[in-house]
């Protein structure tokens, strides 16, 4: 059976516009899989550390070779990776924050990331696979826009996600998620409630898709 590996990063809790989408793809995710496995981690509650030499230089290194500390060090990078591994399709959740993706994320890219087996490698073992990213942000950094330019999220995540990892990566952008909240955003909140239904209409029917290539 099929297996989603979701991963949440937004701190915002129940009013994540982020959140809202990837659990709409899951709900559809779940239904049309419903013998399915889904493996969940929320990077906000529950983080994973900074990666540090020890475990940086073990994905450097060939298992037998580890010493005890970098075995120990490596077991965490491993753990993630294989649930990567695993995964049929990868969710997403990638807030923007600050003109860039949350630290938490970052720390899992960077466990996720090995030389000579996820990336730097002929035979990437993520290569392929389907992800979906979710990358809301509060304002509009489409082209034409005051902000165009400034939105440093997708570009890495098609660098490290795609160029590096060899991941085959979908974008759904819900955007102008501060209107509702900051009062000089008024006039845009109708701008911000299509984009919201329109991403969360195509959460609910990619997953849908996907189930369909997979089954194929």
């Amino acid at each position: 059976m099929a297996t989603l590996l979701h991963i949440d990063t937004s701190f915002g809790g129940e009013n994540s516009h982020s959140r809202a989408v990837t659990a709409a793809f899951r709900r559809s995710w779940e239904a049309e899989n419903p013998g399915g496995t889904v493996i969940y981690r929320d990077l906000a509650a529950d983080p994973v550390p900074h990666l540090e030499a020890a475990a940086y230089y073990a994905g450097n290194t060939d298992p037998a070779d580890h010493s005890p500390e970098q075995r120990a060090a490596f077991a965490l990078r491993g753990r993630l990776i294989e649930e990567a591994e695993q995964a049929d399709v990868i969710l997403l959740g990638a807030p923007m924050y600050n003109y860039a993706i949350p630290s938490t994320l970052k720390a899992w890219i960077d466990h996720v990331i090995a030389g000579g087996r996820t990336s730097r490698t002929e035979h990437r073992s993520l290569a392929g696979k389907r992800t979906v990213v979710v990358t809301s942000r509060g304002g509009s950094y489409r082209e034409g826009t005051p902000m165009y330019g400034r939105d440093f999220v997708e570009g890495y995540l098609r660098q490290a996600l795609g160029s590096d990892l060899g991941l085959d990566v979908t974008f759904i952008t819900p955007e102008l998620t501060l209107a509702p909240v900051v009062p000089a955003m008024a006039d845009l909140v109708p701008l911000f409630e299509a984009s919201r239904t329109e991403s969360l209409a195509t959460a609910e029917s990619l997953a849908k898709e996907l189930t369909v290539q997979l089954a194929a």
